[in-house]
């Protein structure tokens, strides 16, 4: 399950001090990314010619390849959800950092038709990090991941990972990329934004969506998305990053 933002956006500002710049439904009583979590299904057409990757593109088993093999860089492992084992482990490369875990769905931020305090009961209405011109991320348009609060466990930081960081992730056959938007817990891993879990396929409802495995989360070191509230610009340089990762620049 999801833990209240709320209680990081407080420590996150002492914590971080970011700067400005840069298909069946789950079971009742399902948590955030748990076992009822499902994915949308494909339904064809001309949405999701959209999304398939162009030619050319880099392909999510060419990524899968290059971060096949892990060389931890966290001193501690982290728990996919609140209760469960720790388990999985941030690992690194001179280029990037990575991990594999589940997807739990972030709404939080601006508020909209999709996050609100009504369809999330964890709503928090900020985010660690703000747009350009100072508003709150929105989960809902903007493909955001979460990274874990800086503890004795791991502190991105250290591995220049920080505000609009880009990210590739990877949920089956597809590769999304986006921007390190938020922060979550300190000994929790794998969350996304709403927007990120749709674009991947994954159902974003925040009360029982999200994935319950299955998903790469690839941090490219120093890089950054400007603005941060740009997809366009994430893509455009994750994809860049991400050639220049398996070996194709």
């Amino acid at each position: 399950m999801r833990v209240r933002s709320l209680m990081l956006a407080a420590a996150g500002a002492a914590l971080i001090a970011p700067t400005v710049l840069p298909g069946a439904a789950p079971p009742p009583g399902a948590g955030h990314g748990g076992p009822g979590a499902g994915t949308v299904p494909r339904a064809g057409g001309a949405a999701d010619a959209r999304k398939a990757p162009r030619p050319g593109n880099v392909r999510a088993t060419e990524l899968l390849a290059a971060v096949r093999d892990c060389a931890p860089v966290s001193d501690d492992r982290f728990s996919s959800d609140d209760g469960e084992p720790a388990d999985i482990e941030v690992c690194g490369r001179k280029e990037a950092v990575f991990w594999k875990a589940d997807l739990d769905i972030d709404c939080d931020g601006r508020p909209g038709r999709h996050c609100n305090e009504r369809t999330d009961p964890l709503f928090c209405d900020t985010t660690a990090f703000q747009q350009s011109d100072g508003r709150q991320l929105s989960a809902e348009r903007l493909p955001y991941v979460v990274v874990p609060g800086p503890s004795h466990r791991w502190n991105h930081r250290e591995h220049d990972v920080r505000r609009g960081t880009v990210a590739a992730v990877i949920h089956g056959d597809r590769v999304r990329y986006a921007v390190v938007g938020d922060i979550g817990p300190e000994d929790i891993i794998g969350e996304a934004s709403y927007a990120l879990a749709r674009n991947l396929g994954i159902r974003p409802d925040p009360k029982g969506g999200g994935a319950a495995s299955g998903v790469t989360y690839i941090l490219f070191k120093g890089s950054g998305a400007s603005p941060i509230e740009s997809p366009r610009a994430a893509a455009a340089q994750g994809e860049r990053l991400a050639r220049e990762l398996v070996g194709r620049s």
